[in-house]
């Protein structure tokens, strides 16, 4: 038996890579190619979600400017005027109601404008 003291076999030797850098030197360039665009591409990643959180952070509307139309704290709606939603605008805001009207009320409180959905007549 051939190998190594007491019986035991090695397997085949393994090449020098010192030795033979040509079947490596081709790759090597492509491979560095490949290695600066992956990190080219990871800094853009990473500056483009940034600069999305600084956009979202920046253009979202603070709490205060949500509120530029303070809501009276009685509303006096018309006589049977059952609500089911509200919308605001900058110098106004809305209540629809049950039977399909929306009332339009300034930022006082008055009613300015009352709009029908639907004609009773059918």
């Amino acid at each position: 038996m051939d190998g190594a003291p007491g019986g035991q076999t090695t397997g085949p030797a393994a090449p020098d890579e010192a030795a033979d850098p040509a079947p490596y030197g081709p790759e090597a360039a492509s491979l560095r190619l490949l290695r600066r665009l992956v990190t080219t591409l990871t800094v853009v990643m990473i500056a483009s979600i940034l600069a999305v959180v600084a956009l979202l952070v920046i253009r979202m509307p603070s709490p205060g400017d949500l509120l530029s139309v303070p809501v009276p704290p009685v509303l006096d709606l018309p006589e049977g005027a059952v609500p089911t939603a509200f919308t605001r605008g900058r110098t106004w805001f809305a209540v629809v109601t049950e039977d399909e009207r929306i009332l339009v009320f300034g930022a006082d409180g008055t009613l300015r404008r009352e709009v029908r959905l639907r004609d009773d007549g059918g």
